[in-house]
């Protein structure tokens, strides 16, 4: 015990303990060091002290500010982290050998009746289990205990019962069970009756309120809000730069029906709606802070990331105040509190998306969260931004990459698109079913054409990225929509509009004269901003064709989706998750979780050493 001892001391805590079941010693230092140290060094060093001594079963490091405790838990290890403000966090941490301690593999007494025969088949259960060096080969077993007795065999590698993937703390702070989000699909593609089954079935999900009328989004916050109860569920607050009044709008919304979850999207920077509805009601209980509106930030840029992962500006907060949708107190306590509870990476994702990848974009706002943690004092504040993967996450095997880089959650988009839940229609579905990982594109935005924006979009049976690509061409080639060519002009109304120019503008007059009519009088005076209304209907009313099912528009629908699609699609293939009625949002996410949880026990086994036939790397549905 000396020698753990001396190993925990050097975490620098004011006190360390070893503890081997009524035994324990302890030494005294200066303090001031656990969470330094933690941050550079991590726990492995901790956790080989298990590894290595049977015996011992905790190890507590108490500083001033905060108390660690590493507790064996089985064949691994509890940590759980408590803050003096009253925060706290437990996970489960793997035991294994690390630098500095000796790989010395501790003894097992295996029970005769818990004889594993087929070991594939066990590592994909989630029943604990042992392998043993019998002496002439090796052995596995469901059930025994560390020894040193006679009998005893010397343990090769081993896995626990199946736990969550993902912090502990995650599941904690937001009432789910399981690190994992269903993401809000604009236009009510996340519909109401998705959200219910996530909900109910204990996992988050956010409403894909974007993109639709107040008076819809309206109708459909009511009725989760009343049959939600008091599981958690959110909505989405898509970034509209070209009325930035509908999101000040949709907040307002927000507040009135009590939404505490919103999942934030397609922004470039912080806008005084965001700011508005992450800080109000903000306020301290017993001298910590309380942020009651939770914000989920989707970004692909980590210059974006920075927004989110700081406190809003104190001149932005000021504005708030001046404007009566913040209190001073309010303004006070926001000035030290970070933006979002949550920021996703998103990376190759259907709708808007930068495209990015994966395992370059988690990283680094891995280490941007990190840092800016460590500079504003988070931690010994008890505040932690998570951080969550998404776009690419379609099969068991991205999801464990996700966790395995850093992810806190992953969150999923395109393959519950597929699902007998999503808000889209049966035609729209079908399409799905059949697209391969390579069957999207990118095309426009309807929201931001002007910018040059792009959503990515299904390319398989539908001509919308190509079309939209034109429009674009035609908006920034000319001045007005008569300075066209003829010929151009004959095709986009037969091809895309399927009416004449001024018809769709006469609806669009009617459309923007009782939402905005200083679009309209913009219009009367810049050509090309007038074909920009028009050329917005189309993109716009794609997304309904396709919603709604319109077969005589087949080919123009805009169905957002990322190459995830694909590769769940793939994973599927011939299996009872394969046809659409068997793709329940809850069975999709199951299926997801539940076949990385076995490749993870896999992993597991695999890094002790443990020879694993190939087959056991594959886990269907």
């Amino acid at each position: 015990m000396r020698e753990a001892l001396d190993i925990a001391v050097g975490y620098g805590a004011a006190l360390s303990t070893v503890c081997s079941g009524d035994d324990r010693v302890s030494q005294e230092g200066e303090g001031g060091g656990l969470s330094d140290s933690v941050d550079r060094r991590g726990v492995e060093p901790l956790a080989g002290i298990l590894w290595k001594e049977a015996g011992i079963d905790r190890i507590e490091l108490a500083d001033s500010d905060v108390i660690l405790t590493l507790e064996r838990n089985g064949v691994g290890a509890s940590l759980t982290v408590s803050w003096a403000s009253g925060e706290s966090f437990t996970e489960q941490v793997e035991l294994a050998p690390h630098a500095g301690v000796e790989d010395n593999r501790p003894g097992f007494l295996p029970d005769a009746g818990g004889r594993i025969h087929d070991l594939v088949e066990a590592v994909h259960g989630d029943g604990p289990v042992y392998v043993v060096d019998g002496g002439e080969g090796l052995r596995a077993y469901s059930s025994g205990r560390f020894s040193d007795a006679t009998g005893s065999m010397p343990l090769v590698g081993s896995v626990p019962a199946t736990a969550q993937l993902g912090p502990a703390s995650f599941r904690t702070l937001h009432g789910v069970r399981a690190n994992y989000v269903a993401g809000a699909m604009a236009g009510g593609i996340s519909s109401v009756a998705l959200v219910q089954a996530m909900g109910h079935a204990g996992l988050l999900a956010f409403y894909g309120a974007g993109g639709l009328p107040l008076s819809a989004a309206e109708d459909a916050i009511s009725k989760l809000s009343r049959s939600m109860g008091d599981r958690p569920f959110g909505a989405n607050l898509l970034h509209n730069p070209v009325e930035p009044a509908m999101e000040q709008k949709t907040v307002d919304l927000f507040l009135l029906y009590g939404v505490r979850y919103v999942s934030a999207s397609a922004f470039m920077g912080l806008t005084p709606a965001v700011a508005h509805y992450r800080y109000k009601g903000i306020h301290q209980v017993d001298g910590r802070t309380v942020c009651p509106n939770r914000l989920f930030a989707k970004v692909s840029r980590p210059e974006v990331a920075e927004h989110f992962l700081r406190p809003a500006p104190a001149k932005l907060l000021a504005e708030l105040v001046g404007e009566g949708k913040l209190t001073e107190a309010e303004a006070e306590l926001a000035v030290h509190h970070p933006m979002a509870d949550a920021v996703t990476a998103e990376a190759d994702s259907g709708g808007h998306t930068d495209r990015r990848a994966l395992p370059v974009l988690l990283p680094i706002l891995r280490r941007q969260r990190d840092r800016i943690a460590l500079e504003l004092a988070y931690g010994e504040r008890g505040i932690h931004v998570a951080l969550g993967a998404a776009g690419g996450i379609g099969t068991p095997e991205s999801i464990l990459a996700a966790y395995a880089m850093g992810a806190d959650y992953v969150l999923t988009g395109s393959v519950n698109q597929c699902t007998p839940e999503a808000g889209t229609s049966d035609v729209a579905k079908e399409m799905l079913l059949a697209a391969g990982m390579a069957d999207v594109a990118s095309g426009p935005a309807p929201d931001m054409f002007e910018l040059g924006a792009h959503v990515q979009v299904l390319s398989r049976g539908t001509m919308y990225a190509k079309r939209g690509d034109q429009l674009y061409a035609v908006y920034k080639g000319y001045d007005d929509w008569y300075s066209v060519p003829e010929k151009t002009r004959a095709k986009i109304e037969k091809q895309m509009l399927g009416r004449k120019f001024d018809e769709v503008w006469s609806d669009c007059v009617d459309y923007w004269s009782e939402r905005d009519i200083g679009v309209i009088e913009r219009a009367d005076t810049d050509g090309r901003h007038k074909m920009a209304l028009v050329f917005r209907w189309y993109l716009g009313m794609s997304s309904r064709w396709a919603r709604m099912g319109d077969t005589k528009r087949k080919r123009d629908f805009q169905i957002w989706c990322g190459p995830s699609m694909g590769s769940f699609n793939d994973w599927v293939a011939g299996t009872d998750l394969e046809p659409l009625q068997a793709r329940g949002v809850v069975a999709v996410a199951d299926a997801l979780l539940g076949g990385a949880a076995s490749l993870e026990r896999v992993r597991r086994l695999a890094a002790q050493g443990v020879e694993l036939p190939l087959d056991a790397w594959r886990v269907s549905p």
